[in-house]
C-alpha cells in the first residue's frame, strides 16, 4: 500500500511481504532451537547424521498421509475458488472475503489441534491412556467452544464483518449471506481439525486423510457443483456443498476418536502407537 516510506508495489508487494514473513518465522524458530539447546543440553548437535533407511521410511509412512490430508483439505477450497471464478466478479469477491474470515477463525482450533496432538502423544508415550483420552476431549472442547462463539459472532454481525474488507454494497450483501452459512459449519470445522490433530497424537494419520478424501472430494465438491451450476443456486449453492463436506468430516472424525479412546483402554504396544 506504500506506507512508512515504502513504495506501493501492488500484488508484487504482497508476495514480498509473504516472503519476508516466512524468512522471519524460520529465523525465530531457529533461534529458539539454538537457545533451547544451549540451556537444556539435549544432545541435538551430537546427533549422528548417518542416513537410516528404516527410520526414514517410518517418518514417510507417518508424514505422507498427514501431508496428503492437508493437500486434500486445502485443495478442495482452491478448486471451489476456481469454480467461483466462473461466476460474477461480485460473487468471487464475496467468496474470497468469506474464505478469509473462515480461515481466520480456523487458526485457533488449528493451534489447539497441534497442542492436542502433543499432549495425547506424550500421554501414550508414558503409557497413560486415560490422560490421553482426557487431553483429546479437552482439546475438542476448546476447539468446539471457540468455534461456537465464532459462529455466534458471524451470525450476529455479518455485514459489520464484511465492511472491514469492502464498502461495495453488492459484495457486502452476498458476503453476509455466506458468513451466515459459515456460522453453521464453524463448529464442525473446529471438530474436524482438532480431531485430526489428536488422532495424529495416537499415530493415526491415515484415517483423517481418507475422511477428507471422501467428505470433501466425493461428497462436498460434487454437491457444490450440482447446487451451484446445475440447480443454478450460484455461490450460495457452492458454499452449501463445502459446508456439507466439513460437517461430514467433522462428525465422522469425532465418532472415530470416541471409539479410539475406548480402544486406548486396552493394552497396546509402542509399535502400534
Amino acid at each position: 500500500m506504500g506506507k512508512l516510506g515504502v513504495p506501493a508495489m501492488g500484488t508484487e508487494g504482497a508476495g514480498w511481504a509473504t516472503t519476508v514473513s516466512r524468512v522471519y518465522i524460520m529465523a525465530v524458530l531457529l533461534a529458539a532451537i539454538v537457545r533451547h539447546e544451549s540451556r537444556e543440553r539435549s544432545g541435538l548437535w551430537q546427533t549422528p547424521l548417518k542416513i537410516e533407511p528404516a527410520r526414514l521410511w517410518r517418518l514417510v509412512a507417518l508424514g505422507f498421509p498427514a501431508a496428503m490430508q492437508t493437500v486434500l483439505e486445502v485443495g478442495v477450497f482452491a478448486v471451489a475458488t476456481a469454480l467461483a471464478g466462473r461466476l460474477a466478479p461480485v460473487a468471487l469477491a464475496a467468496h474470497q472475503i468469506g474464505l478469509q474470515v473462515a480461515s481466520l477463525t480456523f487458526m485457533v482450533p488449528l493451534g489447539v489441534a497441534s497442542a492436542g496432538a502433543v499432549r495425547v502423544g506424550q500421554a501414550l508415550g508414558r503409557r497413560d491412556p486415560a490422560a490421553a483420552g482426557r487431553s483429546g476431549w479437552m482439546a475438542l472442547a476448546l476447539g468446539a467452544g471457540f468455534m461456537g462463539v465464532a459462529g455466534l459472532v458471524l451470525l450476529s454481525f455479518p455485514r459489520v464483518i464484511m465492511r472491514v474488507f469492502t464498502f461495495d454494497t453488492g459484495v457486502i450483501a452476498v458476503g453476509a449471506s455466506l458468513l451466515l452459512l459459515a456460522a453453521v459449519f464453524q463448529l464442525f470445522d473446529g471438530l474436524q481439525v482438532v480431531a485430526t490433530g489428536i488422532l495424529r497424537g495416537t499415530g493415526d494419520t491415515r484415517t483423517p486423510m481418507v475422511c477428507n478424501l471422501i467428505g470433501h472430494w466425493l461428497v462436498g465438491l460434487p454437491v457444490s457443483y450440482v447446487f451451484c451450476f446445475v440447480m443454478d443456486w450460484g455461490l450460495f449453492g457452492l458454499w452449501i456443498g463445502l459446508s456439507l463436506g466439513l460437517i461430514v468430516v467433522g462428525a465422522v472424525l469425532l465418532q472415530i476418536w470416541s471409539r479410539r479412546v475406548a480402544s486406548l483402554k486396552t493394552p497396546w504396544s509402542t509399535a502400534e502407537a
